[in-house]
């Protein structure tokens, strides 16, 4: 049985006050809650968190695929492993639009990750464009197969993937229950036919995109969403455990 997991992402948004506010109120909450659940924090944030979190797991929002080096500005799996952090999203749409991610990158941060012991999200997902021209899934397949490209099976167990639509993220627009479910057992198949169903089966699995307290439910009850990847509805600690609860 895959264990839920619901992950808030804050982009760019809390100082560290604020980031020190949310957890002391939020983490005490979520003891004894059965769904695995935490946040992904900018870089300046992270540090705190993970000093005041005891349940909740502490993320970061990316980092770079080498150990060090000439890199301005770019934070490596070392420096998240220093701080303790276990969970790191990479390949995020706006990573992927804004900053030059591409699939062949997100593979190499994936490896890296998965070398160091750490757990990558992976996030995949189509644009307006793409879905209006009924290619989601050739865009999700491609996007997974190539992130996973050279890894084994059994580190591929670990992983988390985020299923996003794009056109959803932050709009206020969201795939109905059926068309996420559609999607993630798109990528399960995808999955099984890289590696095997015992591999398949076991990944865990999230939809993100315009996530809220009164549509988590209905999204998590379909057979191969296992959890949500939430944007917005994170920030406020009413809302994030909504979410969670």
């Amino acid at each position: 049985m895959r264990k839920q997991i619901i992950i808030g992402n804050w982009k760019m948004h809390k100082t560290v006050r604020e980031t020190v506010d949310f957890i002391q109120e939020v983490d005490k909450e979520v003891a004894g809650i059965t769904v695995e659940s935490g946040v992904g924090v900018p870089f300046t944030s992270l540090a705190v968190a993970k000093e005041n979190a005891k349940n909740l797991i502490i993320a970061a929002q990316n980092c770079h695929f080498e150990s060090q080096g000439a890199f301005t500005g770019e934070i490596s799996v070392e420096m998240l492993q220093d701080l303790n952090i276990t969970h790191v999203i990479i390949g995020h749409s706006e990573r992927r639009e804004m900053f030059n991610e591409t699939d062949e990158t997100v593979n190499k941060k994936a490896k890296k990750l998965l070398a160091k012991g750490m757990v990558p999200i992976i996030c995949c997902g189509e644009t307006l464009t793409q879905y209006e021209k009924k290619q989601t899934n050739e865009v999700v397949t491609r996007q997974i197969e190539k992130a996973l490209e050279g890894i084994n099976e059994e580190d591929v167990k670990t992983i988390v993937i985020a299923y996003e639509p794009i056109w959803a993220i932050g709009t206020g627009k969201t795939a109905t229950a059926q068309i996420a479910q559609d999607v993630c057992r798109v990528i399960r198949d995808k999955i099984a036919s890289l590696y095997d169903d015992v591999v398949a089966n076991d990944i865990r699995i999230q939809y993100g995109g315009s996530v809220k307290p009164d549509n988590i439910k209905e999204l998590l009850s379909q057979t191969d969403i296992d959890g949500a990847l939430v944007g917005g509805a994170s920030l406020e600690p009413s809302s994030f455990l909504g979410l969670v609860k």
